[in-house]
């Protein structure tokens, strides 16, 4: 199928270059003379590279066959972390790099999609939100404003501010899109 650069939207994937790409973001742009074209910035599915692009606005792409599947993870050894689909029990092995800063927000029998194309494994698609365990932290400061934070580390090496009020062994909630500190669990 055939996607115009005109009609481009924020995660459609498509063939550029030989390679899957997702549109990150996007601007149509109309200068004064000549056509109007499109800024985007995409991302490399295969190698994870992010580039900005332009295109002129009637370009003609392929659409990418992605295809997602639920696994859970089961475990890590050496920087190879093993998933399982539930229902046809097939495993999955990536690597760190595949994985990449999305290890931080993976926990034991957390529930994932993976990203394939042609069959071949990308990339895992994480929660947009997860409960981690803090792991180190500093007391809290008596007298300190509630709006003051601290250092954190959670149980999958994850370092991020927190409030005050969190303690070591307590469970928080971080979003995935920009690991920050949502909520108590």
């Amino acid at each position: 199928m055939a996607i115009e650069a005109g009609d481009f939207k924020t995660g459609l994937t498509l063939i550029v270059d030989g390679d899957p790409w997702v549109v990150l973001d996007f601007q149509h742009v109309k200068p004064g003379k000549g056509a109007a074209i499109l800024r985007t910035k995409m991302k490399n599915l295969k190698t994870g590279v992010t580039q900005e692009r332009n295109f002129n606005a009637n370009v003609k792409f392929e659409a990418a066959n992605i295809e997602k599947r639920n696994v859970n993870f089961s475990y890590e050894v050496d920087g190879t972390y093993t998933f399982m689909d539930m229902t046809t029990f097939d495993t999955y092995d990536l690597t760190a790099q595949q994985i990449g800063d999305n290890k931080y927000y993976i926990t034991d029998g957390l529930e994932v999609q993976l990203v394939l194309f042609e069959g071949a494994v990308l990339t895992v698609s994480v929660p947009a939100a997860v409960n981690l365990t803090v792991t180190e932290t500093t007391p809290a400061v008596k007298g300190a404003p509630s709006t003051q934070l601290k250092d954190a580390t959670t149980e999958t090496g994850l370092t991020l501010r927190v409030p005050q009020f969190i303690e070591q062994g307590e469970v928080i909630i971080v979003t995935t899109a920009d690991g920050k500190y949502s909520s108590r669990a």
